[in-house]
């Protein structure tokens, strides 16, 4: 975790190129034994073979410095800001600031281009580009999240507004969309499942779930209720057989986690968001005290 020394706009705009730097480079600790868990315990031979292949390109890029992948994302940021802050200064001019200088030194492809016309900026900043979500909690601390999003998982990502009695249909409609999706999104995935909401918001629980800790346990405790469907969903997706890369194998997908919020009596809004084994993501802190 990168430390912000100061609440400035070169400082968060420097802890933004440190994160997107750590985030493109090297794996989170949990992710790593996720994937190791999974070569180890692979039946399939060639399963296996590319399982390795793929521990060794985290270990490669983490010595190296170098993108884990070649397609390195575009941003999403979340941002926490503590309800005893004075933020005096631009945050959002900041990040971007980050985003522009990370794209240049570290260097990472330019990914963003106009919907339409598919110009591309050039610098991974655009119109709604980098997507930065607020929200505010208790305290003077001011914590800044990237997770870089590859567009070869995203495309595979889906949503459906269920009718409210249809519950015990969001299983199949997990495990349908990962099959459709078979090796595509580059597997073993992580699968981030919003439950409610709205029809936009149902889809950003889906990406913040994928932030959770691979293997929740006990201090996950906002997945707890869930926990049994989460379960239930990942043997189900992984007894498709699809495996590393689309290859067949035991591990289609490494873990499965489920975020949930209130939504209207008449609907049920489902969101399937498909992250490659790449789960990147990293975080910067500043902390005002108490």
């Amino acid at each position: 975790m990168i430390q912000i020394p100061s609440l400035s706009f070169d400082s968060v705009a420097n802890a933004v190129f440190l994160i997107l730097q750590e985030a493109e480079t090297i794996l989170p600790d949990d992710v790593i034994l996720s994937i190791r868990n999974a070569a180890e315990n692979e039946s399939n031979p060639v399963a296996k073979t590319q399982l390795n292949s793929i521990l060794k390109n985290i270990d490669l890029a983490a010595k190296k410095g170098i993108p884990i992948c070649q397609d390195t994302g575009i941003f999403i940021f979340f941002v926490e800001i503590g309800r005893g802050l004075c933020l005096d200064f631009d945050i959002e001019g900041a990040i971007r600031n980050g985003c522009v200088r990370a794209t240049r030194e570290i260097p990472l492809r330019p990914n963003v281009v106009d919907p339409l016309t598919r110009h591309n900026t050039g610098n991974n900043i655009g119109n709604g580009l980098p997507e930065i979500n607020y929200s505010f909690v208790p305290g003077k601390t001011l914590t800044i999240t990237v997770a870089p999003k590859g567009a070869g998982s995203e495309n595979m990502s889906a949503i459906r507004m269920f009718n409210p009695t249809e519950v015990g249909k969001i299983k199949e409609f997990v495990a349908k969309t990962v099959l459709d999706a078979g090796g595509k999104p580059c597997p073993p995935v992580v699968i981030g499942v919003g439950i409610g909401g709205s029809f936009n918001q149902a889809a950003k629980l889906a990406k913040e779930a994928l932030l959770l800790p691979m293997d929740c346990g006990e201090i996950c405790t906002e997945t707890r209720e869930p926990a049994e469907m989460e379960a239930d969903i990942l043997q189900a997706v992984n007894s498709l057989g699809i495996g590393c890369m689309g290859l067949g194998g035991d591990t289609t997908a490494l873990s499965v986690h489920i975020k949930k919020a209130s939504c209207h009596t008449a609907s049920l809004p489902v969101a399937v968001n498909i992250q490659c084994w790449a789960n990147r993501h990293a975080t910067a802190v500043y902390d005002g005290g108490k």
